[in-house]
């Protein structure tokens, strides 16, 4: 008999708390039957949101702390030890959670998750990944701010785990990895960039070579790896971007009559444009290589972007995304051996 699935929501973390988090994490246990949830708050603030709820499906944990958004990692890791974020992320660790999905401040998420949880073997740090929408649906880009400073040897891990999570959470089959760099050509970019573009080649990895930015969106690449500087000034332009064009467009269908009754014929090329770039759509960032899945919302994150956030977990969890990261890192292990000359 199946035994279910069993997420950890934190509750209390991000702008809005349990007021967002718990409803979404509801909408999502009502369509999913084998799903079980654990809200993880103060009491007085959560019970009263999951009343009437089957009680074998859904059960409060206490945790009389919260963490700021503005609050430092270092002292959420070391003073919030019964904090929303450290609760729900420890139920990961014993084993009652198979995810936690929070919306807190990333840094401290982030580190007490390496702390609690510990890292895949053969990675060296986690990572945050993301979809993002494309010519062919989406493509998925790491990292996107954990790791400012990277070596060759957390690009090729990235590749890695970028490689896993388009193939088990977006069902691509051999996914196309790209490595973010200023120009096509083996030459161009850093000492890193060159190193780690070498040994890709190597690997059983479906490596497609160096991207530039004018790709990320062209369908030409399902996985995009850079350093977490230039993934999240990457994010936040294309964030910016796309705010632009959506004000610029409202200011052009409104600037006259004539304009608003193109505005009503195009309506429905307008919704269509709206729902494949619909922020909420994408909303769930992978922390991928920790030893457990930890998905980060969008502390603003509305309802229905929440309830993304934890679709994406019950897919990590189903597919036991940290075990495939660990044996394609294994693999690729073994093929950069082969291939040193040491080995011969």
């Amino acid at each position: 008999m199946n035994a279910g699935l069993t997420l950890a929501v934190d509750a209390m973390s991000g702008d809005h708390g349990a007021a967002v988090a718990v409803p979404a994490a509801l909408d999502v246990l009502a369509t999913t039957p084998d799903l079980r949830l654990i809200v993880v708050g103060r009491g007085e603030v959560v019970q009263p949101l999951v009343a009437g709820v089957d009680p074998s499906r859904c059960r409060v944990v206490e945790a009389t702390e919260v963490v700021g958004m503005d609050e430092r990692p270092q002292d959420a890791v070391r003073r919030k030890k019964n904090s929303s974020m450290r609760v729900a992320i420890n139920l990961v660790k014993s084993g009652d959670a198979a995810a936690c999905v929070s919306a807190g401040n990333t840094g401290a998420l982030l580190a007490t998750a390496r702390f609690v949880l510990g890292m895949v073997p053969g990675i060296d740090r986690p990572a945050i990944v993301s979809a993002m929408p494309a010519a062919h649906g989406h493509t998925v880009m790491l990292d996107l701010g954990a790791n400012p400073d990277c070596s060759a040897d957390h690009l090729v891990q990235f590749a890695v785990m970028g490689s896993v999570i388009a193939s088990d959470l977006h069902g691509v089959e051999k996914p196309r990895v790209g490595l973010l760099n200023i120009g096509e050509e083996d030459i161009k970019g850093t000492e890193e960039l060159r190193e780690a573009h070498r040994r890709l080649a190597g690997t059983p990895i479906n490596y497609v070579g160096f991207v530039e930015g004018n790709l990320i969106f062209s369908g030409e690449v399902d996985v995009v790896v850079t350093d977490g500087f230039t993934g999240n000034v990457a994010l936040k332009t294309m964030e910016g971007l796309a705010r632009f064009i959506s004000s610029v467009m409202r200011e052009e269908f409104t600037a006259s009559p004539l304009r608003k009754v193109g505005a009503l014929a195009a309506a429905p090329a307008l919704r269509g444009l709206k729902h494949r770039l619909d922020p909420s759509a994408y909303n769930g960032a992978s922390m991928v290589g920790l030893a457990g899945v930890v998905i980060k919302s969008h502390g603003g994150a509305d309802r229905k972007a929440f309830a993304s956030a934890v679709r994406v977990a019950i897919v990590e969890a189903r597919k036991g995304v940290p075990s495939q990261i660990g044996g394609l890192m294994a693999s690729v292990a073994v093929a950069e051996t082969h291939k040193s000359p040491a080995s011969g």
